[in-house]
């Protein structure tokens, strides 16, 4: 069918983007490089091994150096392990298991470590993501075929989620009461209780998406007390669900490696559920069984008489057979655990991890819709019978490498079409927990058709008495002039003021608030450079060290989910030709207006900005709630 033969051509075209800024940035890189890019941890030492299924090798490792760099790795990341005397040769595949800090288990594709890993430094590659492409590929076929009536399926969502069919829903269910819910949050759970196929929570920001969602699950396993399939883009926005889920009573297991290594998110995995079960004692005894024969089997390496081959030959059949043995005792676990369990929550990509790949579910909850690939979400959409997407498509899209792809449309969620194309099966959340009514007021007319109420508890929620909470300062006239930075922007000026404002404004919240109970600030910016800029600045600014606990630097996309007491946002762009790049992307200004719960800060050049009606309807706003400032009136102190 046309619709998935579309999906497949650009999910390709993004691969091959992906592919090339991967090796652009490894082929000819230095191992000092792909380590500042994420990509490599070296050195590393072996800190132990253990067998695993399948005759696999698990190695624990740890960084020993660059522990505070930031990097790639994920659960499920495929990897190499190389070895710095010839990366070339030296080197052996696995996929990351777990990870947590600086140490990393990796599952190495052989049963025992080869004789160069004791020998000179070790590191380890990221290696390029072929397993999600080759998952999201394989579930759009999958939908083909099922469009095309080419394999029989238990669901008929394919057929209603391109439009063949319209979603149907029950009639005359009582409705469900939830005290703790709002008058839209309770139509949004009775009418995901009536749908047969498809419900869709909008949910703007601060409005109690999750809050919702698992009122839902609980809602809906009282209805059929089925299994149920939770699942996100990000590993964050999964462990929030699944932490929440958990905190209502449910029994949770969590597949794959969180990315909150909290001791609570830590006990909902599967590692954990198994190591209470009364056979795991069983399983470690063989394992340990295994190895000692396999251990036995090594001390006739270099010896080459036929006997001693055969002895070798023997006690590793042995290993063979006792980790087998092994292998079905953890496999009974496993289909325990898993059985017992009344959600299950893992990543898009996730829902196909091993353990439960072959499983089916009534109903699938998407959460964070409006940030997933398309592709992706297929993947668990074929493992049920029901969908539930939640989401904001007022909010940023997924993250998209091909521009092209992008353009030609992968970057149009599900849940924006199905939004669009089934309006009976959206409700949309309107009153929000978080905002100041002033701060919530231009996102709500632009975005949500004036629809958002800010609930009586932050509708006029401010720092103190007689402050603001909306200013926006204009630069214009200021020459606070852009600066290109490769393919980013800076405004080292706007930078400067911006921390000159927030130490007078800290001045004042001084006499309101002790640092026991000072209010949270979030500096965010759309330009990655910009930001290098305004970190440098709080780092080496005096009188911001007591408030660093309070602070935090990013960019608007990391600071998406988030909130803050306080947030300033610096637009970066001012320059003659009036151009604003990607702050076109009203998305993104959305969710940069929204992340502040007392007060907003918004600092640009009014002329520059002003170049699209979105910036001069905010300048006129701010300017209606006399929250418009000229930088010029703090220039002078």
């Amino acid at each position: 069918m046309e619709y998935f033969k579309k999906l497949l051509d650009l999910l390709k075209i993004e691969r091959e983007e992906d592919l090339r800024s991967y090796r652009s940035l490894t082929e000819s890189s230095s191992v000092a490089e792909r380590r500042a890019n994420g990509l490599s941890w070296y050195p590393i030492a072996i800190r132990g091994t253990e067998m695993s299924r399948g005759d696999y090798l698990t190695v624990e490792m740890e960084r020993t150096t660059h522990q505070d760099l930031s990097h790639q790795f994920r659960f499920g990341s495929a990897t190499v392990l190389f070895s710095n005397h010839d990366p070339k040769q030296d080197r052996i595949e696995g996929t990351v298991t777990h990870i947590h800090g600086s140490k990393i288990k990796i599952t190495l594709r052989t049963d025992e470590l080869p004789d160069w890993t004791r020998d000179g430094k070790l590191g380890i590659d990221l290696l390029f993501d072929s397993n999600s492409y080759d998952e999201m590929q394989q579930a759009l076929k999958q939908g083909e075929e099922i469009l095309e009536n080419k394999i029989s399926s238990t669901t008929n969502l394919p057929k209603i989620l391109t439009g063949q069919y319209k979603p149907t829903f029950k009639s005359g269910l009582p409705h469900y009461q939830i005290p703790k819910l709002n008058a839209k949050q309770q139509e949004s759970v009775h009418q995901i209780l009536n749908a047969n196929e498809l419900a869709i929570v909008h949910g703007p920001p601060g409005t109690g998406k999750t809050t919702t969602l698992v009122q839902a699950v609980k809602a809906l396993l009282k209805q059929n007390n089925q299994q149920i399939l939770v699942v996100a883009p990000s590993n964050t926005a999964v462990d929030l669900l699944s932490e929440k889920l958990a905190e209502e009573g449910l029994n949770v297991l969590r597949i794959g490696n969180p990315s909150r290594v909290s001791e609570k998110m830590l006990s909902l995995t599967l590692d954990r559920k198994m190591a209470g079960h009364e056979n795991m004692k069983d399983i470690k005894s063989l394992k340990k069984q295994a190895a000692e024969y396999k251990n036995m089997a090594h001390k006739y390496k270099r010896n080459f008489g036929r006997a001693e081959q055969e002895q070798r030959k023997a006690l590793f059949n042995e290993a063979h057979k006792i980790m087998k043995e092994a292998g079905n005792t953890e496999q009974y676990i496993i289909d325990q655990v898993v059985a017992k369990a009344q959600v299950i929550t893992a990543t898009l990509v996730g829902a196909n991890y091993y353990t439960i790949r072959n499983l089916t579910f009534n109903t699938v909850v998407i959460d964070e819709a409006g940030q997933a690939l398309e592709p992706a979400c297929w993947i668990p959409i074929l493992k049920a019978s029901k969908v539930i997407l939640a989401g904001d498509h007022c909010q940023l899209p997924p993250t998209i490498k091909s521009a092209d792809a992008a353009r030609k449309g992968l970057s149009t969620t599900l849940l924006e079409k199905c939004a669009l194309q089934f309006p009976e099966a959206v409700t949309v959340l309107e009153e929000q927990y978080r905002m100041n009514e002033q701060i919530m007021g231009y996102s709500s007319r632009i975005f949500y058709n004036d629809q958002l109420k800010a609930h009586e508890t932050v509708a006029q929620r401010t720092l103190f008495a007689s402050d603001n909470p909306l200013s926006f300062i204009d630069t214009a006239g200021c020459a606070f002039d852009e600066k290109a930075e490769g393919t980013s922007v800076t405004n080292p000026e706007e930078a400067v003021f911006l921390l000159k404002h927030l130490r007078q404004y800290l001045a004042e919240l001084a006499a309101h608030y002790t640092l026991a109970n000072f209010p949270t600030i979030g500096i965010i910016s759309p330009y990655q450079q910009q930001i290098r800029v305004l970190k440098e600045l709080v780092l080496n600014d005096p009188e911001l060290q007591e408030y660093t606990a309070y602070l935090t630097v990013n960019t608007i996309d990391s600071f998406q989910g988030q909130e803050r007491d306080i947030v300033y946002l610096s637009l970066t762009r001012s320059n003659a030709e009036r151009s604003i790049g990607f702050l076109a992307d009203i998305r993104r200004m959305n969710v940069a207006m929204t992340r502040a719960k007392q007060k907003l800060v918004v600092i640009g050049d009014s002329t520059t900005l002003s170049r699209l009606p979105f910036y001069a309807d905010f300048i006129s706003y701010a300017d209606g709630l006399q929250a418009y400032k000229s930088a010029w009136e703090y220039m002078a102190d």
